[in-house]
This record gives structure tokens, C-alpha cells and sequence, in this order.
């Protein structure tokens, strides 16, 4: 199982239990969002460096394949 995979299952399993708790996708989203941020900071990385990553996330938007983050 790929790492994708596997953050996926546990994506699906936040948005289940959420929507029995009337939370919508669009928070846990922004939630998970938040989530990716703090860790992003927890590795040491720079607000230009997280910034970046986001931005590269937003540019490569499509719904048919994973955003694979590839580092020089």
C-alpha cells in the first residue's frame, strides 16, 4: 500500500465519522489543510518553503492522479 493510499483510507475514515457529527468535507478539508501545515512546520521548514509546496499543489490541480511532491 502506497503512502498515498493509506492517508487516503484515513481521509475517508475522518469524512465518515465527520459526517455522522453533521461536519462537512469542506471543514474536515480545511482542517486536514491545517493538519498538513503543522507538520509541514514540525519538519523545520520555512513559511517560503511551505508556501511553495502549496503553491505547486494549487498549479498541478487534477482529479485523476495523486500529487506526487517531489524534492530536488
Amino acid at each position: 500500500m502506497s503512502a498515498y493510499e493509506m492517508v487516503g483510507r484515513h481521509v475517508q475514515a475522518a469524512l465518515d465519522e465527520a459526517a455522522k457529527r453533521s461536519i462537512s468535507d469542506d471543514v474536515v478539508a480545511r482542517c486536514l489543510l491545517s493538519e498538513a501545515i503543522r507538520l509541514f512546520k514540525a519538519a523545520a521548514r520555512s513559511n517560503d518553503d511551505i508556501a511553495a509546496e502549496l503553491t505547486a499543489a494549487a498549479d498541478n490541480l487534477d482529479d485523476d492522479t495523486p500529487l506526487v511532491f517531489m524534492r530536488p
